[in-house]
């Protein structure tokens, strides 16, 4: 007998990834009416950046305004994507620059809306000399 809720879990995790990767296309791209389109609209949105921090959609988008991109030649390694519930995930992933001797970790909660998966939290690092 077919079980819905297990087959839908299922398949979740590879909506999230697609996300994910437009969301990443986006970044490397400068393309900030897609970055700030797959941030939740709300006030409590919270993104935690290398060297800044925002609250809220409004600052989120103000500062991406500001700061469209990223170093050129960045991969991503190592993406996880847990499932914490059908309609929450966390997506882990490693990142490099090519020129540059620089690793970074950036961890996002995902959740589901009417409009599809949007990141509802994110906090990036960067260790040098790695």
């Amino acid at each position: 007998m077919s079980d819905p809720v297990n087959e839908r879990a299922t398949y979740l995790p590879g909506e999230v990834l697609v996300a994910f990767e437009r969301y990443e296309a986006a970044l490397v791209a400068g393309d900030v009416a897609t970055m700030n389109e797959m941030f939740l609209d709300d006030p409590e949105v919270v993104r935690f950046g290398v060297r800044d921090r925002q609250v809220g959609h409004a600052e989120i988008a103000e500062w991406r305004r500001q700061h469209p991109g990223v170093p050129p030649g960045r991969s991503c390694s190592d993406t996880r994507v847990q499932m914490l519930a059908e309609t929450v995930a966390v997506v882990t992933t490693r990142f490099t620059y090519e020129h540059l001797d620089i690793e970074g970790r950036q961890t996002q909660v995902w959740l589901v809306t009417p409009d599809g998966w949007k990141v509802a939290s994110a906090h990036v690092s960067e260790l040098t000399g790695s």
